[in-house]
């Protein structure tokens, strides 16, 4: 029987002022998991509103006392890891391996914001004038449009807040259409029901149709103070554009094309087993799976038998079978949009070694290609859904261009047992993230995550999450009467 969630707006939930309702659908069953409220500008307005109002009494509350909420939030989170499992696989038809992975993930997300409360924050500064103090002093921006995507709910939904509420500003998140619940109402619930006072974290969900002038009434309120965003890099340039217009800082964690480079001094073993960690995890939809495995000629011909033979067998279906591996992508339409990028290599040149075909309403079948024609779209596009290709290189130099040649800078991983071959590597490849002897795919909360070009900008992660949502201001005290010419 769906649920129906309210907007969360002021410690209350609260229905849409217009009194409308949009379905939470499915992926695997194509009908209603739940419904939510469809807000409209007025909503946006309200919550903003009560984000503003709980500003300055959450600013000014003690760091302790702050911190002691993000630590019970995290506990929170853990005893509630059987409620993620089942609303990520009726949102998302996430399997219960990547939705455990993601409480775990978003726990220490809380822990980490947490010390990040009552770490040093700011510096002293040397001066010139005698007598005198200088200090760069980091002070929260006010009220914070965070807007949380649907394909790793509970972690992206938690870095959408965490960071910020640590700092000390306040928030309306924007949840995805695709998860309302996972990305938005329930990271909300845990921290309301861990003591954040009613305000501080609000929640707006709204129809698709509506989304675009959801996000410009957000941005363009004068109360916000910045924009948080994550998500594809097509929209993201839009929120980016939304976010220049009115002068606001954004940090934008955007889409990426990555590697996986297996170098000639590579284990086997584990170069399979990663790379189909890195290609197929959540069926391929995280922003750092890999696209591309890239591997060197001396091992290319007994790499591809192994990893199309592992991948073949990867089990698909329902998320709720516990051995899924292969769930159904997010909606029918992602499912059609990554058959027609393997038909398009395919028409072109490409060779399908495992998978392929049409899909199965929203599922579609864990694919390797090879062969792939530069002017095929998958060759610069990115797949975000359970499709790889394999191609060969002949030595270092190639692997860099080819791990290189994308729009994007998110992540990387290379599979080597020589750490220093590996690491020199890595310093040629122009990603945020480098991964040597593992995949591409991590998330460490006390580490700085982003990306470079069209994968985005600023850091999350430790205290360079405080830093994206903290303003830096000068302040000096003289000790001594200054002496002025006149």
């Amino acid at each position: 029987m769906p649920v129906d969630r309210n907007l969360l707006i002021g410690g209350k939930e609260t229905p849409a002022v217009s009194g409308r309702t949009t379905a939470d659908i499915s992926p695997w069953t194509g009908e209603p998991c739940a419904w939510v409220a469809a807000a409209g500008p007025e909503d946006v307005r309200a919550a903003v509103d009560a984000a503003d109002a709980a500003f300055a009494e959450w600013a000014a509350l003690a760091p302790f006392a702050r911190r002691k909420i993000f630590l019970r939030a995290a506990d929170l989170m853990e005893e509630r890891r059987e409620q993620a499992v089942e609303v990520m696989a009726a949102e998302t038809g996430g399997t219960r391996g990547w939705a455990l992975f993601n409480v775990a993930v978003a726990a220490n997300m809380l822990r980490e914001a947490a010390a990040a409360i009552t770490a040093p924050r700011g510096d002293v500064l040397t001066t010139q004038e005698p007598g005198g103090l200088s200090l760069a002093v980091r002070e929260p921006l006010g009220v914070v449009a965070a807007f949380a995507p649907w394909n790793a709910p509970v972690i992206l939904g938690t870095r959408a807040v965490a960071a910020p509420l640590a700092a000390g500003n306040t928030i309306v998140v924007k949840a995805s259409e695709d998860a309302p619940i996972a990305c938005g109402l329930f990271v909300a619930d845990v921290l309301r029901d861990a003591g954040l006072p009613d305000g501080v974290l609000n929640v707006i969900t709204n129809d698709k149709a509506d989304a675009a002038g959801i996000a410009r009434t957000l941005i363009a309120d004068p109360r916000v103070g910045a924009v948080n965003f994550t998500g594809s890099t097509g929209v993201g340039r839009i929120i980016g554009a939304l976010a220049a217009e009115h002068l606001k800082p954004a940090v934008l964690e955007l889409g990426g094309k990555n590697s996986v480079i297996v170098l000639e001094d590579a284990d086997l073993d584990h170069a399979v087993d990663a790379a189909a960690f890195a290609a197929f995890m959540n069926s391929g939809q995280i922003c750092m799976c890999a696209d591309r495995v890239l591997v060197h000629t001396s091992l290319v011909g007994e790499f591809t038998r192994r990893f199309a033979a592992k991948v073949a067998g990867l089990p698909g279906g329902d998320p709720g079978l516990p051995g899924t591996v292969i769930g159904p992508l997010v909606d029918e339409a992602a499912a059609r949009r990554v058959a027609a990028l393997v038909t398009d290599a395919v028409s072109k040149g490409a060779r399908v070694l495992t998978g392929g075909g049409e899909p199965e309403g929203a599922v579609y079948p864990a694919t390797v290609l090879t062969d792939l024609p530069e002017d095929a779209e998958l060759h610069h596009a990115e797949a975000f859904g359970p499709v790889v290709a394999i191609r060969a290189f002949a030595d270092d130099d190639e692997a860099v261009a080819l791990a290189n040649d994308t729009e994007h800078g998110l992540s990387c991983g290379i599979l080597t047992e020589n750490g220093t071959h590996g690491l020199k590597v890595a310093r040629r490849i122009r990603t945020g993230i480098v991964h040597v002897n593992d995949q591409s795919v991590a998330d460490e909360p006390q580490a700085p995550f982003g990306g470079f070009a069209a994968s985005g900008y600023g850091r999350f992660g430790g205290r360079w999450g405080i830093e994206s949502f903290s303003n830096t201001r000068w302040v000096t005290l003289s000790t001594e009467h200054s002496r002025y010419p006149f």
